[in-house]
């Protein structure tokens, strides 16, 4: 679309246009679907956003990588677990997991746990 003379390369579309795909491996990462709001095949150069849903009792493996990531927590309760501690999180709490902080995320309601999770494009090239 052109608009003004300049070509529109804005991407925008609705979470529910988004295909979900089951993350879970049953034993350390349970539960836990995830979609990729914008990244590589948008065009975007230097961030990734996706959407974690967590179902209940679900949670992603105790892992670290060395990048960092911003999440949003859209809905839901659940917790941050880092080797300081452990930290709540429900709708509207950000966070900030560093590079190389081992950390895990965990469904602690009965409900779906959702957030957008933030990180470096190359995660998902």
């Amino acid at each position: 679309m052109v608009n003004g003379g300049r070509e529109d390369v804005a991407v925008v579309k609705h979470i529910s246009e988004v295909e979900g795909h089951d993350i879970s491996d049953g034993v350390q990462t349970l539960r836990v679907s995830k979609k990729i709001l914008i990244g590589p095949d948008d065009g975007a150069p230097t961030f990734a956003v996706r959407l974690f849903t967590l179902g209940p009792g679900g949670h992603s493996p105790k892992h670290r990588h060395p990048y960092e990531h911003g999440v949003l927590v859209l809905e839901g309760k659940g917790e941050l677990w880092t080797e300081a501690r452990i930290h709540p999180l429900y709708p509207g709490t950000v966070a900030f997991v560093p590079p190389h902080e081992e950390h895990q995320f965990r469904n602690t309601g009965d409900s779906d746990f959702s957030f957008i999770c933030i990180v470096p494009v190359d995660v998902e090239r």
